[in-house]
């Protein structure tokens, strides 16, 4: 007995440590079978009317009444639904039933022992009790402590009335219903720890089923939603889109410059860079909409909005996000995104649509710039789909042979002869013919294929300037891009040295947008190349922002003075007002100055006045071949005249 008791105090202490979840389906197992209840309560209400009737004692008709109220109650609360009250409210609801008609049962079995004396009476109360006490062992063994207590009431009244006359056969009978109970005790607890162990591995199962589905629509890296995950909220709030009314923002970002984060700090930097973004998505918009990384650097928001201005709004939030540094290992990871946006239903109503313009979208928003957003406009997409032709095109463009170099001479006014050339590159695709470079290179920069492209570019200009007089060089354009790997130096050191080229006769030329991105690395790669000797030009000299400033901070040899200044030369004084003072600036600074644009005579002689050191332009010569170059050098026998000789300028009047 006593080691029951103590089972029964661990069963309880037990029963309080199961989860909210085990413990629903074992309160819901006491209603699974509702008709083996009802036929219960109808067998045992009926046996004790009889008894009562036939006993004729007010104790046991007012007992039985009770037995049926209660067994009816029972019924009641069986059939009916219980999805308004809580599982702890509907186990007290049950026990509170199961424990008055198990009393009851009890009592009456009680009372017809001590105020009948009619054998069959006694054989149909005590039967029907301990019948019941059997069953419900069974029946209700996923709730120990309400099973064994309905054990108890119903029986031990029975062993209780089976004692009092001191009758020996009737006190082995009551021996018989104790040892009964013991033995139901045991078999109820055994039963229960069946069934929690079977229930708690089903709820473990199914549990884990749910994590690997939650964690199949998670983002392994960052934890936001997946693609998965994405394409089915996406498609659920575009079907609710319609009744709930308003408008639904499709915001899809590509992290600008990701690949150089990785390629300057490591994966790990880039790795860490991507969970810091999706932290901030998700912390400001992970509530209210839905953020989903995509794959690689790019991810979308997805968010209700009462009017389409809001998705702007929600697309200048997200930059400021995403320029906001990140922290790894002592540097500040820096980056921008690129944000195309695409709004329901007004620029589609169903996933793939809007998919689509917002990826149109965010082509559109890169090629206008980095840290851009746009929304989706219809225009759009016969000129993004031109660019993905031609994205699709310069794949292996170069291995083919389709790229090649024409070079533009460039003049000295001093002496009239060519001092340098510059390096043009053209790509001629065997499917949409000759393509400018304001349209190709800009794509060749997105996709990274501009860095073998201008590796490619730097041999061949340099192979072909090998074979030029000594005293011409030849100038290569660099890529933001190419500016930024961290390998520049050796690719430049390896053409110089496949070609044989001297350094001095290599000018490497960058615009001024190139040294806004980033100035300390930019002014490290620069002051890298003149340390071998390579020399460099800065670009379109005064389109930028901070010019004059650049002249103190970098190591340029030469100013290249853009064409929008010499367009106007013949009629705007401004104009040459700004050019006199550009060459006199980088004359006191030691630098040379060269001017480009130059198509008429008469731009060439207010050039002249100027003393600008070279001149280039339509006017003097259109870019040509290599083959060509190599004629043109022929024909003015280059270095082959007496120094100080001068030579008239082609075009010149």
């Amino acid at each position: 007995m006593k080691r029951i008791i103590l089972r029964m105090k661990r069963l309880r202490q037990a029963d309080h440590q199961i989860s909210s979840q085990v413990r629903a389906v074992l309160v819901d197992s006491l209603y699974a079978s509702p008709r083996s209840l009802v036929i219960g309560a109808l067998t045992s209400s009926a046996i004790a009317a009889v008894v009562a009737w036939y006993s004729d004692d007010h104790w046991l008709i007012a007992c039985a009444i009770g037995i049926g109220l209660v067994g009816l109650g029972r019924t009641i609360d069986t059939l009916s639904t219980r999805g308004s009250i809580t599982v702890r409210e509907q186990e007290r609801g049950y026990r509170l039933g199961a424990l008055s008609y198990s009393a009851l049962l009890g009592l009456f079995g009680l009372l017809t022992l001590t105020r009948t004396e009619d054998g069959v009476l006694h054989l149909l109360s005590v039967t029907t009790a301990i019948g019941y006490a059997a069953g419900i062992a069974g029946r209700n063994a996923g709730r120990p402590l309400i099973a064994l207590s309905q054990l108890c009431c119903a029986s031990l009244p029975l062993a209780l009335g089976l004692l009092i006359p001191l009758h020996p056969l009737k006190a082995l009978m009551a021996a018989v219903i104790l040892l009964f109970v013991i033995a139901m005790l045991d078999i109820t607890q055994q039963t229960y720890a069946v069934i929690l162990r079977a229930t708690v591995a089903s709820e473990e199962k199914a549990a884990l089923a749910e994590h690997h589905a939650r964690m199949a629509r998670r983002d392994d890296l960052t934890g936001v939603a997946n693609r998965t995950a994405f394409r089915e909220h996406f498609e659920e709030r575009l079907g609710g889109l319609s009744a709930s009314g308003g408008k639904l923002a499709l915001l899809w970002l590509d992290l600008d410059r990701f690949k150089e984060v990785n390629d300057s700090f490591g994966h790990l930097a880039g790795n860490e860079l991507l969970v810091a973004v999706a932290r901030r998505l998700d912390a400001r918009f992970g509530d209210s909409g839905i953020v989903a990384r995509l794959g690689g650097d790019e991810f979308a928001v997805l968010c209700h909005i009462a009017q389409t201005e809001t998705a702007e709004s929600i697309g200048t939030t997200i930059l400021d996000l995403v320029r906001q540094p990140v922290p790894f290992g002592g540097h500040r990871l820096r980056s921008s995104a690129s944000i195309g946006a695409a709004v329901a239903p007004d620029d589609g109503c169903d996933a793939d649509t809007l998919l689509k313009n917002a990826d149109l979208a965010l082509y559109r928003a890169k090629e206008s710039g980095r840290g851009r957003f746009h929304l989706y406009e219809p225009l759009m997409d016969e000129k993004i789909e031109r660019r993905r032709q031609l994205d699709a095109a310069m794949e292996g463009a170069l291995e083919r042979g389709e790229f090649h170099l024409l070079f533009q001479p460039i003049y000295g006014l001093a002496q009239g002869g060519i001092t340098s050339c510059e390096a043009l590159l053209r790509w001629n695709s065997p499917e949409f013919g000759p393509i400018s470079p304001g349209e190709f290179i800009p794509i060749a920069e997105e996709n990274g294929l501009i860095v073998a492209i201008g590796d490619w570019v730097l041999h061949q200009a340099c192979r072909t300037a090998s074979a030029w007089p000594p005293e011409v060089t030849v100038a290569v354009n660099l890529s933001p891009v190419q500016l930024r790997t961290p390998d520049l130096t050796a690719t430049v050191v390896s053409a110089l040295r496949t070609s044989g080229l001297p350094p001095k006769r290599l000018t490497l030329e960058v615009t001024e947008t190139v040294l806004l991105d980033d100035v300390e690395r930019s002014l490290a790669a620069l002051t890298e190349l003149n340390r071998i000797d390579v020399c460099t030009t800065l670009d379109d000299f005064g389109t930028g922002y901070s010019s004059l400033s650049y002249l103190t901070q970098f190591p340029f040899q030469t100013l290249k003075i853009d064409r929008s200044f010499v367009v106007d030369l013949e009629h705007n004084p401004a104009s040459i007002a700004i050019i006199q003072t550009i060459v006199d600036l980088a004359a006191k600074l030691g630098m040379r100055t060269v001017v480009e644009g130059v198509e008429t005579p008469a731009q060439l002689d207010q050039l002249r006045r100027t003393r600008c050191d070279a001149v280039q332009g339509f006017l003097l010569a259109r870019p040509m071949t290599a083959e060509q170059m190599a004629g043109l050098f022929t024909d003015r026998a280059v270095g082959a005249h007496d120094p100080g000789q001068e030579h008239p300028l082609p075009g010149a009047g």
